[in-house]
């Protein structure tokens, strides 16, 4: 059933529609054989601006999200139960200062072995801009200001260092911090991370020596080499030609990807040779997908629904399906 659309959804669906020319997305329906290998495990709340950004995986098979037009971090139980953790503070301006959106999100989360969660929060305004901490039964502090002109986006872990990436997806740059705090260092702006129509720099990963970066500009995955003294290499182009790329991940077979492709309503599989095959689209359920997760042989997708405006959900499917 279709749900009305908060202010603030209707604006994320007019840039991207507005942006890319196209007028709608087909409606999920229901694909015959993969009832039991894919299925929706929670719904979200439209109206209530309850719409899925970004997710990170707890031990317990619970998953933390931020859901970007409510400014909150949630924790979606195994059993589709959601907990809000926490609700940002809204900006003075209401967040019409937001650079692309206009609107004040949460974006980025990852979470460190202790339990402490760390996410973005962009409102166009110095005060609140950067990166948060959560740490387990407390309120959200920031340790680190972002730039108030930017879009704060996408963000990594590396546990060996404990350094943040994050990934700006209008001013075109790479950040980083320490998880303890501090001041932010520009670890490279190259150039093809630039902004020009939705987005830059997008999604973030490391893996395998490397960080890996998603544009949505350009419809492209980079891998960034990660040199000592915390340096950048020369930086490779992986994957090209994904419309709306948002954020991805890797299956755990070497270099392979899934990787969210928003408006089209798709994920693909992309292999180490830049070979795509899609393999989930509306039929399965997909509500403009925005990130994905994978633990073993379970892919947890989220759909944040900004533009088919009916149902925001976490989707999985078991990775062996996904051929």
């Amino acid at each position: 059933m279709n749900k009305k659309l908060s202010p603030a959804a209707l604006t994320i669906a007019t840039v991207v529609i507005g942006t890319l020319g196209l007028a709608s997305v087909p409606a999920a329906a229901t694909r015959p054989g993969r009832a039991a290998a894919v299925h929706v495990a929670a719904h979200f709340d439209l109206a209530s601006g309850q719409t899925p950004e970004n997710g990170v995986l707890e031990p317990d098979g619970s998953l933390d999200v931020t859901f970007s037009v409510a400014r909150q971090v949630a924790r979606v139980d195994p059993d589709g139960g959601t907990h809000i953790l926490a609700t940002m503070p809204l900006p003075a301006d209401g967040g019409a200062n937001t650079p692309i959106l206009h609107f004040a999100p949460t974006m980025g989360i990852v979470r460190a072995d202790d339990g402490t969660l760390y996410f973005l929060y962009a409102t166009g305004t110095a005060d609140l801009t950067g990166v948060w901490r959560l740490r387990p039964r407390q309120t959200p502090e920031r340790i680190a200001a972002l730039p108030a002109d930017g879009l704060p986006n996408g963000m990594a872990l590396d546990r060996r260092t404990g350094k943040l990436y994050i990934a700006d997806s209008v001013l075109g740059t790479v950040w980083t911090v320490p998880v303890t705090g501090g001041t932010p260092t520009a670890w490279t702006s190259a150039p093809e991370l630039a902004y020009s129509a939705i987005a830059g720099a997008n999604g973030l990963k490391i893996h395998n020596n490397a960080l890996w970066v998603s544009d949505t500009d350009d419809g492209t995955i980079l891998r960034i080499p990660l040199l000592p003294g915390n340096r950048p290499g020369q930086l490779q182009v992986r994957a090209t030609g994904l419309t709306s790329v948002d954020d991805f991940t890797f299956t755990g077979r070497g270099d392979e990807i899934l990787a969210a492709l928003n408006h089209p309503n798709t994920i693909v599989r992309i292999r180490p040779d830049g070979h795509r095959t899609t393999v989930l689209n509306a039929a399965d359920g997909l509500q403009n997908p925005t990130s994905i997760e994978v633990r073993g042989t379970t892919v947890y997708v989220l759909n944040a629904a900004y533009v088919t405006a009916e149902d925001p959900n976490v989707l999985v499917a078991g990775l062996r399906d996904l051929r």
